[in-house]
This record gives C-alpha cells, structure tokens and sequence, in this order.
C-alpha cells in the first residue's frame, strides 16, 4: 500500500528566519528611531534588521480604499507581494525579501504610523493573518531601490496631509543631496 502524499496547501505560512548576530552586532551602533530600531542613512547597507509589521485591507481604515495601494494599484499577495513604509526611507517600488520567507515583497502602499521609522508593514489578506503576523523583528535584504522621483510625483498632490508632506519633504531633501543621489545611482534606481 502506498504510503499517503502530503498535500501543503499554497496558502501555508512561513516563518522568517532569526536575523544573523552578525547583522544585529552592526545595527547597534546605529541612531534609532521610535520604536527602537537602527536607521539607516546608506544605501549601500541592503541588510537590514527592521521591525516588521502587517496590516490589511479589511482594517477599514480611513483614508484607504480597499484593496488598493497608495500608488494605485492592487495590493498584491502572491509570490510578489505588498508592503508599506515611510517613502523616505524605503522609496516606492524598493523590492525587499525577508530572510527565511520564499516572498518578494514590494514597496507600493504608506502609512501615517510608519512616518519616521524604518518599519516595514507588510500586506496581509485578512484580519486573521495580519493578527497572526503581529510585529516581528526580522532581517531584510533589499534586492532594488525604489525611486525618489516617484515617491516626489505621487506625494506631491497630497501634502495637505501631514505624513504625507512629512515624506515628501525628507524625500525632496534627499534629491536635492548630491551625496544621496551618487549613492542611489550606484547602489539603485532613482
């Protein structure tokens, strides 16, 4: 008699892996933000240890619309998926992977409560998996950086809006800095 296959459904969640001491050990020195976790001011740094939350569309949040990102497309949830942070420190369509996780994730959503942090929230489908995800401390490697120049375009019309206009002053900023713009020409994409 054959013995049984195992069926792992595709919905099955991962687990990150623990990040490296070694990348810890370098984040110690660093400023940190609210919540206590390093910033990083270098592009050339893509592994990260960062605080890692989720949110999904079913908060009902105000001032979101469903399933769609801040940059006017679908939240995605599949082998790409979505992820919010401040554009200032993680410019839209920065792609990332979290150490452990089969997933890409990409930059293409913000939230008023990641402004100033080096946070990563990341999409869930449902209340029950953002709750089951919870806030983890987690190793990110970023694959590209996004680019200032759309981060500035989008946030441009909605500076009435005081995390927006938050981000797209520190962005401006960082477009006027030579030394940002050498940096992402080096490292990433504007």
């Amino acid at each position: 008699m054959p013995l049984a296959k195992i069926n792992f459904k595709s919905s099955q969640e991962f687990l990150p892996a623990p990040a490296s001491t070694a990348t810890i050990a370098r984040s110690q020195m660093l400023y940190k933000d609210k919540h206590g976790m390093p910033t990083y001011t270098n592009h050339a740094v893509r592994t990260r240890y960062v605080r890692a939350t989720a949110y999904s569309h079913m908060e009902n949040e105000p001032g979101a619309h469903g399933r769609m990102n801040a940059s006017g497309g679908i939240l995605k949830y599949g082998k790409i998926r979505s992820a919010a942070a401040d554009w200032a420190v993680y410019p839209l369509g920065t792609t990332f992977k979290i150490k452990g996780l089969p997933h890409t994730y990409v930059v293409d959503d913000y939230g008023s409560a990641l402004v100033g942090t080096n946070t990563v929230d990341i999409f869930k489908p449902s209340i029950g998996k953002m709750k089951k995800w919870g806030t983890r401390y987690v190793e990110i490697t970023v694959i590209q950086w996004g680019s200032y120049k759309r981060s500035l375009a989008l946030l441009k019309g909605r500076k009435r809006y005081r995390h927006c206009f938050s981000m797209y002053m520190r962005c401006k900023h960082k477009m006027r800095n030579g030394v940002a713009i050498r940096e992402l020409q080096k490292h990433g994409a504007l």
